[in-house]
């Protein structure tokens, strides 16, 4: 698995670019938060708390109950608007001389590092492999590691022994968990562990809750790093709507709703791929086993494919931004059946032409 400094991708292309504008009617296989979100509940309770609004923002029962829902003390929770803001703290924060990001993964942790000054390395995992970690190619001086489990845009699904292999004294090991709730069982989760030295473990509550323009996530970490990271952060920094949603999205009724969400994703998915198989003989390659929300595809002339998809109606998220890939890549959001069914006919209509 090689180690390099670069080359520069588009680090700050996102999903969401593929349906802004011009992209706004089509079905979007492009970005990662499940359909039909949040839902009705969970809207009656942010709507309710803007009753609350002329008072600044108190982030306590949020934040115990976060705690709680990991079996932690609060001193090693920090809420944040968003993982995406934890790693830019991450990156102001810490005093790391040689960071390493282990990709393909989701790019903004590269991306913050590289904002606060960083010269960052990167251990490419290799399709060969099935995008799997090796902990022995991550370089052993590196004193700051980032992984994703399950990784975007990979779908891979990492053990947590093989994660945990990558902490040393000295080292922050951050692993991004913003998809593992929708893993059933959370299996190879390490949120809560306290028994790994240096670990950091991020969370979204935006993916499985359909919360994107809210911005609410959270930091799980050794009380001293946390209180490291909110020492980088602005005054108030989780809006009270937002803090509700924390609130909500962490009760025993919203992780079994959660839980039922993640075994519908898996039964979707495994419809997605069985389709996505019938196109072998054009040259069409799909990443397995796939834990995620979505799906990372090989197609021959992908951007070609991309731009033909978006004229019968869908929108894909290209790949070759994420480091580690080249331009024949796609990643396509689980959809309910009827959504996969409409998209592999014009998929089909596309590989056919």
């Amino acid at each position: 698995m090689p180690t390099e400094p670069g080359p520069l991708h588009d680090l700050r292309h996102h999903g969401d670019a593929e349906v802004r504008d011009d992209g706004g009617t089509l079905v979007d296989l492009a970005v990662n938060v499940r359909a039909d979100t949040p839902p009705a509940w969970l809207r009656d309770r942010i709507a309710a708390s803007l009753a609350g609004l002329a008072a600044y923002p108190d982030g306590r029962d949020a934040r115990a109950a976060v705690a709680a829902r990991h079996g932690l003390p609060v001193e090693r929770v920090l809420l944040t608007a968003g993982a995406a803001e934890a790693f830019v703290l991450l990156a102001r924060a810490l005093k790391v001389s040689r960071p390493v990001v282990v990709h393909p993964q989701f790019t903004e942790p590269e991306a913050a590092l590289r904002d606060a000054g960083h010269t960052v390395d990167r251990v490419l995992l290799r399709e060969a492999d099935g995008f799997r970690l090796d902990p022995a190619a991550v370089p052993e001086d590196a004193d700051l590691v980032v992984i994703g489990n399950p990784t975007n845009p990979t779908s891979v699904l990492h053990p947590a022994s093989s994660v945990a292999q990558l902490a040393r004294p000295g080292r922050t090991l951050v692993v991004d968990e913003a998809f593992m709730d929708a893993v059933p069982g959370e299996r190879e989760a390490l949120a809560g562990r306290t028994d790994v030295p240096g670990l950091v473990v991020l969370r979204s509550l935006t993916k499985t809750w359909g919360l994107a323009g809210l911005r609410i996530g959270y930091v799980l970490a050794a009380p001293e790093t946390v209180a490291a990271l909110e020492r980088a952060q602005p005054l108030w920094p989780v809006s009270t709507p937002a803090l509700a949603a924390a609130e909500a999205c962490v009760s025993p009724a919203a992780l079994a709703e959660a839980e039922e969400a993640a075994g519908a994703i898996a039964a979707d998915r495994a419809f997605l791929l069985a389709g996505l198989r019938d196109f072998a003989p054009f040259g069409v390659r799909v990443v397995e086993p796939a834990e995620a929300p979505f799906v990372l595809v090989r197609v021959p002339d992908a951007a070609g494919v991309r731009r033909r998809l978006r004229t019968l109606g869908y929108a894909a998220r290209r790949g070759d931004t994420f480091p580690g890939l080249d331009g024949d890549w796609l990643r396509l959001a689980v959809r309910d059946r009827g959504t996969t069914e409409g998209f592999l006919g014009a998929l089909g209509r596309v590989l056919r032409a």
